[in-house]
């Protein structure tokens, strides 16, 4: 008694759209469905017609026909209610009712479709409610666009430190080229403004990503860091067939660039400074220094109450753009939790961070790795960790109450969370037994998402702090055995950690101003369950 596929044909038997509910071959639906035509007579007010096997349940939709193809068995009054229930549809998600406009927005209907029927059944749905579930944001979708979006932008700030640092050299290289200076000096005035104005010129929208090509952005920085506006034509700063090569490689970065475009990225451009401007009417790429305080927490907690594992791993990371900024030292302060145990790296002085603090080489002579470091997240300074068995201090505790009356199981779950953090996305993921429908909700602090392909109940806060430390959600489900519920899987992020480890103050061991620098703080899950 189930549906076997819900299609559109033309009255011709060309098949615009067929969903299928269960497993069967291409060829037998594709056969079903051509011999519908030649089954239909002229002049019958009938809706449905059968065969040896199957019926065919339809309904005329202008020059189409929606169909239901169905078992013999199945209730025909209930695969009506189902056919008129597709017929609102269609013209909601297809306004025009031809080949073309079907054939344009299949996938809609499909999915339309998909929260009709369920496994050949009919859900029990409305239109409106069809259209607010295949409308619905994914949280799934969010986080997979930003953790895209993040690699983007790294690659992107990678590209534009190795270029700097590419130019860097070529330029040093320029400078000890004794030729290069007679040449630059036998150029006219003219010669020299023309060279910056096709510079200025070509660099407008020749950027890769902040507005900056490979070998452009070094230039242009190097001449607007100097303290005069426009250097005079004498000025033997750069040879001018250094300009001539960047111009060349600024573009091959457009090409490349459009490249990517015309593959579906996204690419933002900035519009990049004129060459008289000062440095600081643009704004920084990236901080000169960048350090990152990690932690990530495994914990599974004992659904009766108490734990079963505790245990947080952080770490501390040193990213360094420039390479005259490497010999330097870093003063952290620890937070008072003595349950952490601190370990440097080996490469580090362990007495100078034991009696001071600060962390710093063995060799002070030896710079930090700059920015072509081993990865992304620079060097790692510092690691630590804690193990308890205290449930006091696990951030989030979870309680299921699963109950049984009737035919119904009800099912009770309450966070409650630690005033220590502030807690962001948080997923609460409760597995539920196969379902031929979504669960019922009675109450919830938050928003809720049903998974029917993993069977999962998604239960979201988007933040949890001193307004909102404790929270419940009431569902309902057909009779189920209380184990079906666990194990239950936690996610969220905070920008406190256990260690409230901070960075204090940068040391520069050769002298001057200590650069600006800037500190990243995040603890995140890794294993959160309650089994």
């Amino acid at each position: 008694m189930v549906v076997l596929a819900a299609s559109i044909v033309s009255k011709s038997g060309k098949v615009l759209v067929s969903r299928q509910f269960v497993d069967m071959s291409r060829i037998r639906i594709e056969g079903l469905l051509a011999a519908f035509p030649k089954l239909i007579g002229s002049g019958k007010q009938h809706t449905y017609v059968e065969t040896e096997n199957v019926r065919y349940v339809y309904q005329p939709i202008e020059a189409l026909y929606l169909l239901l193809v169905t078992n013999k068995q199945s209730n025909i009054l209930e695969d009506l209610d189902t056919l008129r229930l597709l017929s609102k549809l269609v013209p909601e998600y297809s306004f025009s009712l031809d080949e073309e406009g079907i054939c344009k927005h299949a996938f809609e209907l499909i999915f339309a479709f998909d929260e009709v029927i369920a496994l050949g059944h009919k859900e029990n749905v409305t239109v409106a409610q069809v259209k607010q579930y295949c409308e619905m944001e994914s949280h799934e979708e969010k986080l997979h666009k930003l953790v895209m979006q993040n690699k983007i932008n790294d690659t992107k700030d990678v590209m534009k430190r190795k270029a700097s640092e590419i130019d860097k050299s070529k330029i040093e290289k320029n400078r000890g080229d004794k030729g290069g200076f007679g040449s630059l000096q036998s150029m006219g005035s003219g010669r020299i403004e023309s060279s910056f104005s096709d510079l200025s010129i070509s660099s407008n929208g020749a950027g890769f990503g902040g507005g900056s090509g490979f070998g452009l952005n070094s230039d242009v920085d190097s001449f607007s860091t100097k303290p005069k506006a426009r250097p005079p034509p004498s000025s033997t700063s750069a040879p001018p067939k250094g300009l001539g090569m960047k111009l060349g490689k600024s573009q091959r970065t457009n090409q490349f660039l459009e490249s990517l475009k015309a593959e579906g990225e996204v690419i933002h451009e900035d519009i990049q400074p004129k060459l008289g401007q000062s440095r600081s009417a643009a704004p920084p790429l990236s901080d000169p220094i960048t350090l990152t305080v990690e932690e990530k927490i495994n914990v599974a907690l004992k659904r009766d109450g108490g734990v079963s594992n505790f245990d947080v791993q952080g770490t501390l990371s040193l990213q360094i753009l420039n390479q005259e900024d490497g010999n330097i030292q870093v003063q952290v302060q620890t937070g008072e939790n003595q349950a952490i145990s601190f370990k440097t790296h080996p490469n580090m002085n362990k007495e100078l961070f034991a009696n001071e603090s600060i962390l710093g080489l063995k060799d002070p002579s030896r710079p930090f790795p700059t920015g072509q470091a081993s990865d992304a997240a620079g060097v790692g300074l510092l690691k630590w960790r804690m193990q308890s068995t205290d449930e006091s201090m696990v951030p989030l505790t979870i309680n299921c109450w699963p109950s049984t009356s009737g035919n119904e199981t009800y099912v009770s779950i309450e966070y409650e969370a630690s005033s220590m953090f502030d807690l962001q996305n948080v997923v609460i993921s409760v597995p539920l037994p196969a379902l031929r429908e979504a669960p019922s909700v009675k109450q919830i602090d938050g928003e809720w998402r049903y998974d029917s392909r993993n069977s999962v109940l998604e239960w979201s806060v988007l933040l949890i702090d001193n307004s909102n430390r404790s929270g419940s959600m009431e569902f309902v489900v057909p009779q189920a055995d209380s184990s079906a519920f666990f194990p239950i899987s936690v996610r969220f992020m905070a920008t406190e950690t256990f260690s409230d480890l901070k960075v204090m103050n940068i040391i520069m061991l050769k002298g001057g101003n200590p650069p600006k620098f800037s500190q990243r703080t995040q603890l995140i899950t890794e294993n959160y369950q309650v089994v």
